[in-house]
C-alpha cells in the first residue's frame, strides 16, 4: 500500500522568519513559509508540482520515507495521488497506455488524460484504471497536523 504522504522538513529562518521547507523524497521540492500550517500546505503544493514533473519526465515517484523525529507530513492532492499511483502501476507492472486501453475498453486519448497530472479526471474512471492492474483505493481520513 503507497500512501502518498511524505515527510517534510522545517527549518526557522532566523533572518527573515518564518521556515524554509524541504522534502527528501523531493530534492526539487523546495518552498518557504511563515507558520507551521502554513509550511504543510506549501509542500504539498510543491510535492504536487515535484510529481507532475517526474510523470511528465517519465521519471520515478519516490515511495514516501518513514517519517523521522521533528518532521511533519504533508499530504499530496487526492487528484494528483490517483494519478500518480496508476503512473507507478502501470511502469511496474511494464503495461503501455496502448495495452490498459485496450484493457478498459477505451481510446488511448483517455488513458492518456489520465496520466496527465493537470486533467481533471473523474475519480470513478480512475478507480476503474487502476482496478484493470489489481489495484484498488482505500480512502484514509486523518486529522491535519
Amino acid at each position: 500500500m503507497t500512501r502518498m504522504t511524505y515527510p517534510i522538513h522545517l527549518t526557522a529562518d532566523t533572518i527573515d522568519g518564518g521556515f524554509t521547507v524541504t522534502c527528501r523524497d523531493f530534492p526539487e521540492a523546495i518552498t518557504q513559509a511563515e507558520t507551521v500550517t502554513q509550511s504543510v500546505i506549501e509542500a504539498s503544493d510543491a510535492i504536487d508540482e515535484a510529481i507532475a514533473s517526474r510523470m511528465k519526465r517519465n521519471a520515478d515517484i519516490p515511495e514516501p520515507s518513514h517519517k523521522k523525529q521533528g518532521e511533519y507530513m504533508a499530504t499530496v492532492p487526492l487528484s494528483t495521488s490517483l494519478k500518480a499511483a496508476l503512473y507507478m502501476a502501470m511502469r511496474e507492472d511494464g503495461i503501455s497506455k496502448s495495452e490498459l486501453a485496450r484493457r478498459m475498453a477505451i481510446d488511448e486519448k483517455e488513458v492518456r488524460r489520465m496520466l496527465d497530472p493537470r486533467h481533471p479526471s473523474k475519480t470513478p474512471g480512475m478507480e476503474r484504471a487502476l482496478a484493470c492492474l489489481g489495484r484498488s483505493v482505500v480512502a484514509e481520513f486523518a486529522k491535519a497536523a
